[in-house]
């Protein structure tokens, strides 16, 4: 009866203690505890049953009192014992299970701020049933975020690798190694957001790293362009530059800062070279031409560097045919410019001493003062190179110009002098002719000599008005030309004067002898005056048939004693000439 008591003592204190346990969801739950209950009763009933089989043994045995005692508190607190282990391991459980769902729900908590979103499709928004129940209706939302997150790590990866690649093309580093070490994703920011920026500077890199590549094949095509016309070896020049810039090799090109510097350089220098080669070509190419026009070249000589000449028309921007300005092409025209060079020396000198006979030429025709020309002097400076040829033959081409273009503006003036001059000679012959006494006698030449008398004094008639028109025409022509008109060193104006001078003096002395002889004066013969030649009187006095029939006569020059009075027409003109250049 008493261990009864003790049981159900024990029972109610086990009874107790689990109405004092809470659920597993932290609320106490009558289903819970009576489960429990349930539990226990069902040991105690064992333990009963045991201890009823116990207390047969003993009252058999004879068993003492209080070992009895001990053993059922031992049996006792075993089972006591062995619940709460129990009890614990469920509390244990439900701790992990709590701690399992508050992680789950951080885990996906923090998913949504790294994605950038604000709930999980799917997931019921308000919370119910057990602990399982929760974790097992989460676990589906946190597998999918799961997978969103790879994904999106995925992405990250992808498009920071690119960036990297394309960075490190753009920075000349080597060639990149797609390696996921190399590549660091910030889990906490795995947004759309952040994803576009990623991309937005991925596609601006793409862009940039497009824009280096065109800019490098257009620096080749122009390095490759001018290397032909300058004919070098392009490849090698582009090597040098950098080896993946040939297609050869076939790696992607390096498009860095660098390297676009370095194109830009080559193709610098490669055009400072073509407009040096273009200019010395030109040089060469005037040169050439001044020796041919100089040397009168022929044809066939010209036409071998036809194409020297033909850049001297064209600019630094024309010239792109291939192989146009090489460095055999100017070698060439250097030793043809050499060669012609050596050649211009002798020739220089005949055609200097052709343009001087030109020009003395024109001034003799023209009755001028030719040039003074230290001839000696020249062909020293020419032999000794220190006097351009050019410019030499150029001077002449000059002077012979000048002389003609004078020749040609005294032309008219000179063609009436030489007429005077005719006339004068008439007119000293007709003088000559009416002091021959003989001149009416019969002979073979007299019937001629007076036909030519009969046109003397017609021509001699003329003289004054022909005097009078140079005159007008020689002040003319000084006024104009702002100098004075010589002829043979002479101012013909001077002379024109003092031929009129002299020739009135002539006029007034015929008069008197006529007026003499009308008064049947008897008159020293006069002295002969300045105008006429010594000669003997006209009675002692014979003219040959060939003096009159316009022969040699004697001192045969100018008429009216123009002959006699040279050397003071010369005098004149050199007074006259330096008065000038004072």
């Amino acid at each position: 009866m008493r261990m009864s008591l003790h049981f159900n003592k024990k029972l109610l204190k086990e009874k107790t203690t689990l109405q004092s346990y809470p659920s597993e969801d932290g609320i106490p739950s009558d289903t819970d505890r009576n489960e429990k209950l349930l539990f226990v009763r069902y040991i105690l009933r064992i333990f009963a049953q045991r201890v009823t089989g116990k207390f047969m043994i003993w009252d058999e045995v004879g068993e003492d009192k209080f070992e009895r005692e001990k053993v059922l508190l031992d049996i006792e607190q075993e089972c006591v014992e062995a619940y709460r282990r129990k009890v614990d391991q469920a509390n244990v459980s439900r701790s992990r299970l709590h701690q399992e769902l508050a992680e789950t729900e951080a885990e996906v908590t923090h998913f949504l701020l790294c994605l950038g979103e604000r709930s999980v499709p799917g997931r019921p928004e308000k919370k119910g049933g057990t602990l399982r129940e929760q974790l097992d209706s989460i676990a589906p939302a946190l597998r999918e975020m799961r997978q969103r997150k790879d994904e999106r790590v995925k992405q990250f990866r992808s498009v920071k690798g690119e960036i990297q690649k394309i960075s490190a093309e753009i920075a000349g580093k080597p060639t990149y190694e797609d390696s996921s070490r190399k590549i660091t994703i910030d889990d906490n920011d795995l947004s759309d957001k952040k994803l576009e920026e990623y991309q937005n500077e991925l596609h601006r890199l793409n862009d940039e790293k497009n824009e280096r590549l065109q800019k490098v094949d257009i620096y080749i095509c122009a390095i490759r362009d001018l290397s032909a016309t300058l004919g070098t070896e392009a490849s090698m020049i582009i090597t040098k530059i950098h080896p993946s810039l040939n297609d050869l090799y076939g790696i992607s090109k390096n498009i860095s800062d660098d390297i676009l510097k370095k194109l830009n350089g080559t193709v610098v220098s490669l055009e400072e070279e073509k407009h040096k080669r273009l200019e010395k070509l030109h040089h060469l190419g005037r040169a050439l031409s001044d020796l041919w026009d100089l040397m009168d070249a022929s044809y066939e000589d010209r036409q071998k560097f036809s194409h020297v000449i033909d850049l001297l028309s064209f600019a630094p921007s024309d010239v792109c045919a291939p192989g146009s300005i090489t460095l055999d092409i100017i070698q060439q025209a250097e030793a043809e410019v050499k060669r012609l060079d050596q050649l211009k020396a002798s020739r220089t000198k005949e055609l200097f001493l052709k343009k001087q006979k030109e020009l003395e030429d024109t001034c003799n025709i023209s009755h001028m003062e030719t040039p003074s020309t230290e001839i000696g002097n020249i062909m020293n400076l020419v032999d000794s190179g220190e006097i351009d040829h050019v410019d030499l033959l150029t001077a002449m081409d000059e002077k012979i110009a000048r002389a003609k273009e004078e020749a040609a503006s005294r032309k008219g003036i000179i063609e009436k002098v030489d007429r005077w001059m005719l006339a004068s000679d008439e007119e000293r012959w007709l003088e000559e002719y009416d002091q021959d006494e003989n001149r009416y006698s019969v002979s073979s030449n007299a019937h001629r000599n007076l036909r030519r008398a009969e046109r003397a004094r017609i021509t001699v008639s003329k003289i004054t008005g022909l005097v009078e028109s140079i005159l007008v025409k020689t002040k003319s022509w000084e006024v104009e030309r702002q100098k004075v008109f010589l002829y043979h060193e002479v101012p013909l104006v001077a002379m024109l004067q003092e031929y009129n001078k002299l020739r009135q003096e002539k006029e007034v002395e015929k008069q008197r002898l006529r007026e003499m002889k009308k008064m049947s004066i008897p008159q020293p013969v006069a002295e002969p005056d300045s105008f006429y030649m010594s000669r003997p009187a006209t009675s002692n006095r014979r003219i040959t048939n060939r003096s009159i029939n316009g022969g040699s006569p004697i001192n045969r020059k100018y008429s009216g004693g123009f002959s006699n009075n040279t050397s003071n027409y010369t005098a004149l003109g050199t007074s006259m000439r330096r008065e000038s250049r004072k």
